[in-house]
Order: C-alpha cells, then structure tokens, then sequence
C-alpha cells in the first residue's frame, strides 16, 4: 500500500503541474500584443495509478503537453481573404493612379486637348490668318499625348521594380520559413512542443500570403510544405529560389519569374504580386494601345486630308503631322510646318478665301473613324477612360468587400487563438488556488513524517 512518501511524491508533481499552469498563462498575458502569437494551453491528466490489493489508488496529475489554440480552417479562410485584400487594394491605387494621369474631366486633360485642336481648325476655316492658332493648338495636343504616353511608360517601369522588389521578398521569407522547419524538427524530435516557433512561422506565412495565394500542407515531422500553384516553394528545410528574367517588350523590358535554376514561369494567383503582373501586364498596354491607337488616327486622318489641300504660298502634298510618328510617345507636328504656318493647307483650291481643306479638317471632329468607323475620335478617348474609371469603381468595391471579410475572419480567429487578459487572470487566480493547495498537502506529509521520526525514535 504507498506510504507516505508516495503521498509526498503526489505533491510534489501537483506543486510542478501548477507551477507549468502558471509560466503559461503569464506567457500568455506577456505575449498578448505579440503579432501572431497563438494562446497556449496546459493540458493536465490524472497520472497512472497504483495496482494494489485494495485497487487503483491515483498518484497525482500530471502536465501532459502545452498546445497552441489555433483553428486551421479560420487560419486558411484569413490567407485567401488576405490574398484578395491585398490584390485589389494593390490594382485599385494603380488604377487611381492612372485616373490621375488623365485628369479627366478637367480644362486641362486630353478630352480638352482634342477639342481645342478641331476648335482651331473651325476657327481657320473662318478665319484664314488663325493658323498660328492652329500650331499652338496641336502643340498643346501633342504635348499632352507624349506627357500622358511618358507617365505610362514610368508606372510601368516602377511596376516591374516593385514585381521584382516582391519576388525578393517571397524568397526570403522561403529560406525564413525553412529555416524555422529545421529548427521546429529538432525540437519537436527531442520531446519538446516547438509552439513559439510555429507561432513565428505561420506569422511568415501570414505575410506571404499578402504577396501570393498560398498553400500549406503540415507534415507528421513538425516541418511545414508552402505551395505555391503546384510547385513547392517550401519543402522541409529545403526551399526554392524565385529569379527573375528580362524579356525584350517592344521598346520596354518586362520581368518574368522563373523558379531558380530551372526556365519554368511561375504561375502566382491573388494577392499583391499577382495584381502587379496583371496591371504590368495587360492593364497599363491596354491604355498605352489606347493612346497609340488614338495618336496614329489622329495622323492618319489628318495628314490625309491635309496632303490634298494647298497652303497660304501654293505649297501641296505636305503632312501635317511627321508620318511615321504615330504613336502616343513619338507622335510631332511636320517641323516644316512648326517653322512656318503658311504651310498649314486650309484651302483646296489655293483661291483667296477658300477655306475648305480647314472645314474638312475640322469635321473629322464628328467623323466616325475608330472602332470599325462606330466612334469618333473624341468618343474612342471618353470610353477609354470611362473604362478606366469602371474597373477602378469596381477595384474600389472589391478591396471594400475584402477588406470587411479579411477583418472579420481576423477577428474570428483571434477570438480562438488571441489572448485574453480576463481570462489568464483567472485562470492564473485558480492555478495559484490549486498550487497553494498542492503546497499544503507538502506541508501536511511533512508534518507526518516528522511525528514518525520524531515520535518514534529509539530511545537510551
């Protein structure tokens, strides 16, 4: 039958038990304003009993684990929601961006540009000494064209920038995810719960997951496996590199991301990464196209009434516009013209008065010539920016809609796994309880023992 020093041994293992209770839940009250830090929970057990005659008789508790708090669904739902937050928070200020360069409407965009340009030229054709208005005017245009052309071209080149900038950050956070595996292994295969590395680990993964959608598969050893598409990125303590390649994109270079010693592009899906390729990509050569389209027509129309007509001094055959510049970016009125207005053909006849060249000129205002000849020029512009301002409408809702549902399964899964003070407090109240208890069992064995060995002692 145990004795006494089985009952001291019971103690003592009680005093252990609630002096663990409480190193966690004053870890946790330390840590509660810890970015990721996961509540820890003691789990106590009855330890194994004693088989006697008499029956089972207990031998105390026993801690059997320290566990982190965490619900993996929440955890996986908060990742994608994060990965959707960032993708159009990302698409939506580069849009806006974009808006900001069109500045439309104002007195000062392109929609103003292009009117006061066929303004000028009704205004020749009523007037034949305003061409000097008329050169003014298509300065002002063509210098709008080329200012809006060259902020394009810059925001793409600062996208590329800041795709590489990401592609850096998700190899680094790789290595870093790696490099806690190996060290969550170790601990875990020497009998410890590595809860303080998980809680560091999954935090990364939390951040790269504002770069990419991701995917996580724990393995039976500790060690974590981060997907992205099919491809590992994280396997074990191993993880695979992102590089980059340069690619030659008309009169611009567009980076690609490979998989690090292999040419295999990498297929990224949400988050920030992901809206920087798309607008890089497609949305920003959708507006360039735009404005190229617009420029080319806008030479092409002209110049093809304006070779037909005759100048102030005979001249015939002359482009207004330099004919191979039809782009947003190179587009420039004929220097011959620039130098002397007197070549600007507003007649077709070369007769005193006739004005008609100019007239026809102008009247490509209301001339259906883009879009299979369904919009005029002005009407090709405004949809290309009523477009614009659709997606960045819709942009602006989308990051709204995320934005509440990545805060509000943040929310859900900090009310799992947050700490809460109220509640180590009393949790700390009821260990401290059980351990002034567990104290006084000691004391009580002790005072026992000590009748025995005193009362029992031999005497002269």
């Amino acid at each position: 039958m145990p004795g006494l020093f089985a009952a001291l041994e019971i103690g003592k293992r009680a005093l252990m038990a609630q002096q663990l209770a409480m190193n966690t839940a004053s870890h946790n009250m330390a840590n509660s304003t810890t970015p990721g830090y996961s509540r820890q929970r003691i789990s106590l057990v009855a330890s194994y009993p004693l088989n006697t005659p008499q029956g089972s008789v207990g031998t105390g508790v026993l801690a059997d684990s320290v566990r982190q708090v965490r619900d993996l669904f929440l955890t996986q739902q908060y990742r994608g929601a994060n990965s959707s937050q960032t993708q159009w928070e990302t698409t939506h200020k580069t849009l806006s961006q974009i808006e900001s360069f069109f500045n439309e409407p104002s007195g000062t965009g392109l929609a103003q540009s292009i009117s006061d340009f066929w303004n000028a030229w009704e205004n020749l054709a009523t007037n034949p000494t305003a061409r000097s208005s008329v050169v003014e005017k298509t300065k002002v245009l063509v210098n709008t064209l080329r200012q809006y052309a060259t902020q394009l071209n810059d925001l793409q080149s600062s996208l590329d920038s800041e795709i590489t900038n990401r592609m850096q950050q998700i190899t680094q956070l790789g290595s870093q995810i790696a490099a806690i595996n190996r060290q969550v292994v170790g601990a875990e295969l020497a009998g410890e719960k590595a809860n303080d590395l998980r809680d560091r680990r999954d935090l990364l993964v939390d951040n790269l997951s504002a770069l990419t959608q991701v995917r996580t598969i724990e393995r039976p050893n500790g060690s974590l496996t981060v997907l992205l598409g099919s491809m590992a990125l994280v396997d074990g303590s191993d993880s695979l590199g992102i590089t980059t390649k340069i690619e030659q994109s008309g009169n611009s270079t567009v980076t690609r991301a490979v998989w690090e010693n292999t040419n295999f592009d990498i297929e990224f899906s949400g988050g920030e990464l992901y809206a920087l390729q798309q607008l890089r990509d497609k949305s920003l050569p959708a507006y360039q196209n735009g404005l190229d389209t617009l420029a080319s027509t806008i030479v092409e129309q002209v110049n093809a009434i304006h070779r037909g007509g005759v100048g102030a001094t005979g001249s015939t055959g002359i482009n207004f516009f330099t004919q191979f510049n039809r782009t947003a970016m190179t587009i420039s009125l004929n220097t011959e013209i620039e130098n002397d207005s007197n070549l600007i053909a507003a007649s077709l006849s070369g007769e005193p008065g006739d004005t008609r060249n100019a007239q026809a000129i102008s009247e490509l205002r209301s001339s259906a010539v883009l879009s299979d000849n369904s919009l005029t020029i002005s009407e090709f512009y405004a949809g290309l920016v009523g477009t614009l301002g659709i997606k960045t409408q819709e942009a602006s809702n989308l990051r709204e809609n995320y934005n509440l549902l990545a805060t509000q399964l943040d929310n859900a899964k900090q009310s799992v796994q947050g700490v809460s003070i109220d509640e180590e407090m009393t949790n700390m109240m009821k260990y401290q309880r059980a351990y002034e208890a567990s104290a006084r069992i000691v004391t009580y064995i002790d005072s026992a023992l000590e009748t025995i060995i005193s009362g029992m002692g031999v005497t002269r």
